[in-house]
């Protein structure tokens, strides 16, 4: 009777119990996740110490010269200190002179900065009136040649940031007296309607480590005095001086458009054939006559009588 129930103990006492199986896993050292990467801004700024992050290394610069003229204005902004350079329109003056500085400012460790001025002079019978806002709003409309060579060269964007920095500024005439313009390449533009007195006062602002590039084109001047344009009085003394260089541009070397070299031909031909006609309309005036004795006599004739009596 308890045969059964003693075998059911043994079996059980004799039973191996199944432990169940642990997996012992492997400790591995978790591999360290790459930082993902994200795009620093290209262009910053420290406000803290207001002082701009290098913007100098994005600046890509390729100067290719068209023509020998455009190689010597180059070559002159490099090696001199003032350069005065005249030329018809389309003949790349602004924008090399642009390419050139931004050359400068990357490379020329005493260039810091560049500096833009322009006669805000309008057109003839082209007044605007006067203009709201900052100077900097003002000034705007007569900086777009600068402006769009500029963006041309480096883009909106860089530009854009290179004046916020400082290192594009720009400067009126009319507050240039008085400061003293160091470590900087100033492009001078329309120069042609610029006084002599006010050019005398901007090439004395020239300072330590400077650079100046006068730019304009003769045969347009918009100033009410055209014998006041700063651009002939500086071709006429200023040639030949020492580490000032001088710079002119023909119809030869337009490069714009194929109609401007037509357009330039047959402006000179009117203005040539308008001067001839105003030489022709001159007459030699007749000799003054005097009324002596109520006898209206020639002047010539009084002086031969009078010499008799000597």
């Amino acid at each position: 009777m308890f045969q059964p129930i003693i075998f059911i103990i043994k079996w059980f006492m004799t039973r191996k119990v199944s432990t169940p199986k642990t997996t012992t896993t492997t400790s591995r050292k978790p591999t360290p996740r790459k930082p993902r990467t994200t795009k620093e801004p290209n262009i910053e700024t420290n406000i803290e110490n207001k002082t701009p992050f290098d913007l100098l290394s994005l600046i890509k610069i390729e100067i290719k010269h068209k023509n020998e003229t455009q190689k010597k204005l180059t070559t002159s902004i490099k090696n001199n200190d003032v350069t005065i350079c005249t030329g018809p329109a389309g003949t790349g003056k602004t924008f090399l002179s642009c390419l050139q500085a931004l050359s400068e400012l990357k490379n020329n460790e005493n260039i810091k900065k560049i500096v833009l001025v322009k006669s805000v002079t309008t057109l003839k019978s082209e007044e605007i009136g006067f203009l709201k806002g900052t100077m900097e709003d003002k000034m705007e409309p007569f900086m777009y040649s600068f402006v769009g060579n500029f963006e041309k060269i480096i883009g909106k964007e860089l530009y854009t940031k290179l004046k916020d920095s400082n290192q594009i500024e720009i400067l009126p005439i009319a507050y240039l007296r008085g400061v003293n313009i160091d470590n900087a390449i100033v492009i001078i533009d329309e120069v042609q309607n610029i006084s002599i007195e006010n050019i005398r006062t901007i090439l004395t602002r020239l300072g330590e480590n400077s650079k100046m590039v006068f730019l304009g084109d003769v045969k347009q001047i918009d100033a009410k005095n055209k014998y006041d344009s700063a651009l002939s009085f500086l071709l006429t003394h200023f040639s030949g001086v020492d580490r000032i260089g001088t710079v002119e541009f023909n119809k030869e070397d337009i490069i714009r458009h194929p109609l401007i070299k037509v357009i330039e031909d047959i402006f000179d031909k009117v203005e040539e054939d308008k001067k001839q006609e105003q030489s022709k309309q001159i007459k030699p005036q007749p000799p003054k006559s005097q009324n002596i004795g109520g006898i209206k006599k020639e002047k010539s004739l009084i002086q031969k009588i009078l010499s008799l009596f000597k």
